[in-house]
């Protein structure tokens, strides 16, 4: 029942999503601010039973592997408030025995599909309250992933500030609708592994709000409780002790009504953490558990006014409002981590995994018609011969892959293998299957004579920088697949002129070499499917639902084409608002896949666009909220086509909007993603695409004005099935 429950919530959320409550949005917002208010008040009654130790208490972490969970609290007697437990991760529960491993965010933003997306969020929340989690550590905006081979982008839902703010605000409001406290991480400018803890990302500030706060915005929109602040320096000052960005832009310009969270160990002084604007430090101590800068220092900054005793009244009442605000103060489950909690959440990694596939060439081979002899070839086709959870935190890349490694992991329940689906399905065809489980050119060129197709598998991985991995210690080294990827598939395609690629990989890879193969026929981009790997291919490659995933990022033709990767020292951010999809734009280069870009069984016919507004030019003038001033959420302009299924089967597509800004605007992208709708279609039939535009999707940062302004003019309205494919054009007049 409860279940069911949830996915109506998700249908429901869809819906919401494409008409928005009101004319303006305004009801929305006011149920944010409401429900805010009154958990401040019970935060507020709460509050005046606490001792100072109390609240100190409440704010500080009781030390390092010292609790249940990675994070924990002390409990207090005298308002019935739990030891408050604090869990990775942005895909499920880390260090769970019998809970989901949910698809990475990254392969969730391929799905472009707002309901999974919710879903996801919501199956996440249920299972974490089943287990007693108050604080689930996620979902992930940070990195965005400016650099290509960032080695946490695949945590996160890609470069693109309005996709990735979409995906948060779905997942913050479906996680929460279970009732456990979401993490918007990590804050802000972590954008690579290297040096992570002592470098200083310097961003200017129209590319902070136009890209890096962006999604968080969203996030604060959604109501999440919480924020974590990272590990780097943020204009040299670091930021779990910034008070621009902790006060002035989080608490003060983006409203935030709740808590900020150190990153593990990210806290550096007593004092200027607390007066910066964190609220609560974690894990409490370092992990050494010798190094304490709250609980009895915070006691005694504050007895002696280095800290003020409202600061302390402000950190302790952010982090009860939140726990009010998510009902956790009744009927809240016991901590236990190794509960069962899975139910049937396993039907959305499949479907995320499924969805998230994007075909980026094909010649006709797919979807296979019972060939009578198959190859499958590759290590990555089978599952780690140790064991599916044998390396810590998946620190390895043997056998399939499914996540990339890092402390936003989980262990998997089971693992479908691509082999052991594609035999699966083989055996009911009457069709036969050759294994090569190695990545050997002989042992490939072997398999793949003769048969009928040759299926081969290639990764590319990347994690957290507390694990090194075949010398990649976080952050990628290159963007060429691993294990001699390149050699591998050159071995099968000489052997097979139907030679079928399947890419698992966290991030872009240059498949330049394998496009020049003759005997490629397809390339299969299966992201990270997570736990139903091996059946979420199969639906796909057979034909049992048409690809319907878009690339949430650019595959270049090299490496370099994308204009940035880490620095050992401090990061400049010269590209500014240039990344990604952006910079190709500006620059003029030709990417070998575009952002957006995915192929289908079918094909799709755009017409009829229609775009009304009633935007006016100007700054935002609202009272700030939740996200920021609550004009910025108003619909102001909607643009509507018809896309029409032209093919013979159903299939579903994702038309995008992209939005130019007018001359009168400073320097801008050529394009920006401003809305996005997934249209599920049988052959033949039509359905009209809606995309409502938000002020802010219409604005630009003043940095002399310090606000959010719509400049006047024509703005350019461009819809197409990626971000250079466009079909449909049209003008948005703003005087």
């Amino acid at each position: 029942m409860q279940f069911r429950t949830l996915s109506t919530l998700a249908v429901a959320a869809l819906a919401r999503a494409q008409v928005s409550p009101d004319a303006t949005g305004a009801t929305e917002a006011s149920e944010t601010v409401s429900s805010w208010a009154v958990a401040n008040s019970q935060a507020a009654a709460a509050l005046a039973k606490m001792s100072q130790n109390d609240k100190v208490s409440i704010v500080s972490g009781i030390g390092w592997n010292k609790g249940p969970c990675v994070g924990n609290t002390a409990s207090i007697g005298s308002i019935n408030y739990p030891q408050l437990c604090l869990q990775d991760g942005p895909l499920g529960i880390r260090f769970g025995t019998s809970v989901t491993a949910f698809t990475p965010g990254i392969m969730t933003a391929a799905t472009w599909d707002t309901e999974l997306m919710r879903q996801r969020g919501a199956y996440m929340g249920a299972e974490a309250k089943g287990a007693g989690v108050h604080v689930l550590l996620g979902p992930v905006a940070g990195p965005l992933g400016k650099h290509a081979v960032g080695g946490r982008n695949w945590e996160g839902f890609g470069p693109d500030p309005y996709l990735t703010g979409i995906a948060m605000a779905e997942t913050i409001e479906g996680m929460q609708s279970s009732g456990v406290q979401a993490c918007a991480k990590h804050y802000i400018g972590n954008e690579q592994e290297l040096n992570r803890e002592t470098m200083s990302s310097n961003i200017d500030d129209r590319t902070i709000h136009e890209l890096y706060l962006w999604p968080f915005a969203d996030a604060v929109h959604a109501n999440v409780a919480s924020v974590m602040c990272s590990y780097n320096k943020l204009n040299n000052t670091y930021a779990c002790e910034n008070p621009r960005v902790l006060n002035t832009l989080l608490k003060e310009e983006l409203g935030f009504p709740g808590y900020v969270m150190s990153d593990w160990n990210a806290q550096h002084t007593t004092n200027g953490a607390a007066n910066g604007g964190m609220d609560m430090t974690m894990p409490g101590s370092d992990y050494n558990g010798k190094t304490i800068l709250w609980g009895p220092q915070l006691n005694s900054a504050v007895n002696s006014n280095q800290v003020s005793k409202a600061r302390l009244d402000d950190m302790a009442k952010r982090i009860l409002a939140a726990w009010y605000l998510t009902g956790q103060n009744s009927g809240y489950p016991g901590i236990n981590i190794k509960a069962s909690v899975q139910g049937n959440h396993k039907e959305n990694v499949r479907a995320v995994a499924r969805d998230g596939i994007v075909l980026l060439k094909n010649s006709g081979i797919l979807p296979l018609k019972k060939p009578s002899k198959i190859a499958v070839i590759g290590s990555a086709a089978v599952n780690n011969p140790q064991g599916i959870n044998s390396c810590k935190d998946r620190g390895c890349n043997t056998g399939a892959l499914g996540m990339g490694w890092g402390s936003g992991t989980a262990d998997y329940p089971y693992f479908s293998a691509p082999h052991d689906a594609i035999k699966a399905k083989a055996q009911a065809d009457g069709s036969t299957v050759t294994l090569s489980n190695s990545d050997t050119a002989s042992a490939a060129s072997s398999a793949a004579s003769g048969a009928d197709a040759a299926i081969v598998f290639i990764t590319s991985d990347s994690g957290e920088g507390y694990i090194t991995v075949e010398k990649v210690a976080g952050d990628r080294n290159d963007l060429d697949p691993w294990h001699n990827g390149n050699q591998l598939v050159q071995a099968v395609a000489s052997a097979n002129k139907n030679t079928i690629v399947v890419v698992h990989s966290v991030g872009p890879i240059i498949l330049e070499s394998i496009l020049a193969l003759p005997g490629v026929q397809a390339v299969v981009w299966a992201g990270l499917p997570s736990q139903e790997s091996g059946n979420a291919l199969v639906d796909v490659l057979y034909g049992a639902v048409s690809p319907s995933g878009k690339l949430p990022y650019t595959i270049a033709q090299k490496a370099s084409d994308y204009g940035s990767s880490p620095t050992r020292g401090d990061d400049s951010f010269q590209e500014g608002l240039y990344i990604d999809y952006r910079h190709f734009d500006k620059a003029g280069i030709a990417p070998r896949f575009e952002f957006g870009f995915g192929l289908s069984y079918t094909n799709f016919s755009y017409s009829a666009i229609s775009i009304t507004g009633t935007a006016k030019s100007g700054p935002a003038t609202g009272e700030v909220a939740p996200g920021g001033r609550a004009d910025l959420f108003e619909t102001v302009a909607t643009v509507t086509c018809t896309i029409t299924n032209s093919g013979s089967v159903t299939g579903a597509e994702v038309p995008q909007l992209y939005i130019t800004l007018p001359s009168s605007a400073p320097a801008a992208p050529p394009k920006q993603l401003r809305g996005f709708n997934k249209l599920s279609l049988a052959a033949g039939a039509s359905g009209t695409a809606t995309f409502n535009l938000r002020r802010r999707d219409l604005s630009y940062w003043d940095v002399k004005s310090q606000n959010w302004v719509v400049p006047s003019g024509s703005f350019g309205v461009n819809v197409g099935a990626s971000s250079r494919d466009i079909r449909l054009t049209g003008k948005l007049d703003v005087s």
